[in-house]
């Protein structure tokens, strides 16, 4: 137990007394549920903003409405009185703008990313009762170590629609939240009405956390385009979520109660690919003995997920590129033609426009699975996700392992949001699993994180050691193949047992001119 005698106590400041108190409330509060943070924050800012205004009326004498001038003297007061560094940068008809140097919740803000929306809360609110409207925009946060806070207030609607990367935007910053919420809500009550209709319930539920910004505006773009059949193409690093993304237009769409078909292009051998994909007729190769329906045509009237769609093979794309076109295809071998009727989301983890660039994706293609884009920002980008992902994540932990783990300690979040997860989600349930396992206590005090930094450094030298000798020796039987052939691509691809598209994609890589290699003597 922490004892302080008198002269001890009187040393505190009341502002670090205040953010102490705040962070300290904030860290409990992640403890007692998903909602309860949230309502926290709401409630503190809307009784804040009120009292806040109020105070400064008191003081002033102005029982009026604020003018701009008045406005951004309280909001710049408010916040440096209590440990902030806030100025003027801009003032216009349409829009105030403010910076800030340093946060009145501390250096330990980082931990709790979440408090912006307070902020925010509290300036759009007071706003939006004196102007009648206002949005709010934090451009930058010291909260996510921008080094600093941009804030932006709109006060005319015309104005600020077409402002881009909205955050915390609404005239009632507590109708804002709620509205967020039910969308959340919606899409998960179709995912899991979805899910409920399947043969076979191995696994949990699928559950999408957005309480950051950048996955709050992925929800409002899954609800606009889910209803339509335009191509998606989501974009985003190994384990941010593409496929529940996925699932989630497809349980919002209007073919909810059709099949949802989900293929990894890259974790089929090409031989296979355009099979599995399109099916095939008996007899069509060896091995074909029966008729095959692809997943085009298992998905009738549904969705069909193309992950890692960059690995399709040329002829693979152009097959493709047909259904998408015409509604049509043909299996593997057979002479009549089908339509089918299936909307397609692809994703990749890579440039595809890189690689279009580069000869490797058809152009026309691109064009036809990118009508809509979504990019899924990487774990380390979404900081007001993780105490609601980890709840979640030792919530199924806990059934899976009968244990009894409530709620991590304020260091192991403390690790949590520093590290940069390179593995993003599944490195973070890897993690998670690893640690829990070994936990007894109702509170998870030990991440073990330096395990997976260890497996990441030993990974990288045998990596970079692998590469190396597979490089060379790739190099040096693409050139030898290349002289034997006098620059055949398809003969080439034969004896290395890979497509001509990989082939070209190899010259590419190693900067190789295949005219340099015809009829040489």
């Amino acid at each position: 137990m922490i004892t302080m005698n008198n002269d001890s106590l009187a040393e505190l400041s009341p502002i670090f007394f205040l953010q102490t108190f705040i962070l300290e409330l904030m860290h409990a509060s992640e403890q007692q549920g998903q909602q309860h943070c949230e309502q926290l924050i709401e409630h503190i800012a809307k009784t804040a903003g009120c009292f806040f205004e109020e105070t400064y009326r008191n003081n002033t004498d102005n029982s009026q409405l604020l003018s701009k001038d008045s406005y951004i003297e309280l909001i710049l007061g408010l916040k440096n009185n209590i440990g902030g560094k806030f100025s003027l940068a801009s003032s216009t008809n349409d829009c105030i703008t403010v910076t800030n140097t340093c946060c009145p919740f501390g250096e330990r803000v980082s931990n709790f990313p979440e408090l912006c929306r307070m902020t925010s809360s509290v300036f759009g609110g007071i706003a939006a009762r004196n102007f009648g409207y206002a949005k709010v925009e934090i451009k930058k946060s010291i909260a996510r170590n921008d080094g600093g806070c941009e804030v932006c207030i709109y006060t005319n609607p015309k104005a600020a629609q077409y402002q881009a990367g909205m955050e915390y935007t609404d005239t009632t910053p507590v109708k804002e939240t709620q509205d967020m919420n039910a969308l959340h809500s919606r899409i998960e009550s179709s995912m899991q009405n979805v899910w409920c209709t399947r043969p076979a319930k191995k696994h949990q539920t699928p559950v999408i956390i957005a309480k950051s910004p950048s996955m709050q505006k992925i929800l409002q773009s899954v609800e606009i385009i889910a209803p339509t059949s335009a191509t998606v193409l989501i974009q985003g690093q190994t384990g941010v979520g593409k496929e529940l993304i996925a699932r989630a237009i497809h349980a919002m769409s209007m073919c909810c109660q059709k099949p949802f078909m989900a293929i990894n292009c890259g974790a089929i051998p090409e031989s296979l690919l355009e099979s599995a994909l399109f099916g095939h007729e008996k007899g069509a190769f060896t091995g074909a003995i029966e008729v095959h329906q692809g997943y085009f045509e298992r998905a009738e009237g549904g969705t069909l997920f193309l992950d890692e769609v960059d690995a399709l093979s040329a002829a693979a794309q152009t097959r493709l590129l047909r259904v998408l076109q015409e509604g049509e295809l043909e299996r593997v071998g057979g002479k009549h033609t089908l339509t089918v009727d299936v909307r397609i989301i692809s994703a990749t983890n890579g440039d595809l426009a890189q690689l279009v660039q580069q000869g490797l994706f058809r152009h026309d293609l691109y064009y036809r699975i990118n009508v809509v884009p979504l990019s899924i920002p990487p774990l380390a980008q979404r900081p007001e996700d993780f105490p609601y992902l980890v709840q979640l994540i030792i919530q199924r932990l806990n059934k899976k392992y009968n244990k009894a783990v409530e709620a991590v300690s304020r260091d192991v979040m403390q690790k949590i949001r520093a590290y940069s997860w390179p593995g993003n989600v599944r490195e973070l349930e890897n993690v998670l699993e690893r640690s829990l396992l070994f936990t007894t206590d109702p509170e998870l005090t030990v991440l073990d994180l330096e395990f997976a930094s260890r497996l990441s450094d030993s990974e990288h030298t045998w990596q970079a050691l692998k590469e190396r000798a597979l490089t060379n020796a790739e190099l040096s039987f693409l050139t030898m193949a290349l002289t034997q052939y006098q620059g055949n691509i398809k003969e080439v691809a034969d004896s290395m047992g890979i497509s001509t598209r990989a082939v070209y994609g190899k010259l590419k890589k190693y900067g190789i001119q295949r005219e340099q290699y015809r009829n040489i003597d």
